[in-house]
């Protein structure tokens, strides 16, 4: 487990932890937990996430967002949270890079469109022409990838999103996941939009959304309270 990782939770959160894994299907734990053992740096937690952090991340998406896309959804948990909240099946967009992941979604929502590729990849594609995408929700570990990647990922979800749509990430560490300075070579702001303190790590979760033109020439970008340092640094580990 990554030094970030053990410094997020102690032995009183493992009763909560077994908790969090038992809730999940047998297949969808050993799936997890056979992607974490290959490459832990890829799926980014020591544990699925929980119900509280699904609720957060899902909680400003609707049946009215239109199409959803979501980055990593690996085991599907905030896909179903997605679903909770009323989004057709049919208007989500699962973009998952490992092929165990991917098979899993295609059994468990069929109606979804699944696509096996890296998120990086997707400013390269030609997706959605006729419905800008409402949302996106990532599960991706930004602070794990190079920052030309996290650029890559945020140019190609901007470019299919509405103006007034919103990329909703989570992260474990104490700020934003994305560098300020690449929020303002996107035009970007973002801004806490709460934390998930019983999840296994704690989690928190960023709304990223497009700046609004202003004449001040100050970037927008929101700190939430209390947080420990406003630069994220690419060599740390977790989202």
């Amino acid at each position: 487990m990554p030094r970030f990782m053990r410094c997020l939770w102690s032995r009183r959160d493992i009763p909560r932890l077994l908790l969090q894994i038992r809730r999940m299907k047998l297949r969808e734990t050993l799936t997890f937990l056979r992607a974490l053992r290959s490459d832990p740096g890829l799926v980014g937690a020591i544990a699925p996430s929980g119900a509280a952090l699904a609720r957060l991340i899902t909680s400003e998406i609707g049946h009215d967002s239109g199409p959803i896309v979501e980055f990593g959804p690996g085991t599907g948990v905030f896909t179903r949270a997605l679903l909770a909240q009323g989004v057709r099946e049919e208007d989500l967009t699962l973009v998952e890079y490992r092929s165990d992941f991917a098979k899993l979604l295609q059994e468990r929502f069929p109606d979804a469109r699944v696509l096996r590729i890296d998120a990086g990849s997707l400013h390269k594609q030609d997706l959605f022409r006729n419905a800008p995408v409402g949302a996106i929700v990532s599960g991706l570990p930004l602070l794990n990838m190079p920052g030309r990647k996290i650029v890559r990922i945020l140019s190609g979800a901007f470019r299919y999103m509405r103006p007034s749509g919103a990329f909703y990430q989570f992260t474990y560490g104490p700020g934003c996941p994305v560098p300020r300075t690449f929020l303002d070579r996107l035009g970007l702001r973002a801004s806490c939009l709460g934390r998930a303190l019983v999840n296994i790590p704690p989690a928190a979760v960023y709304r990223i959304t497009k700046r609004e033109p202003s004449g001040s020439g100050h970037t927008s970008y929101q700190f939430p309270r209390n947080q420990i340092s406003g630069r994220a640094e690419n060599g740390a580990q977790g989202s």
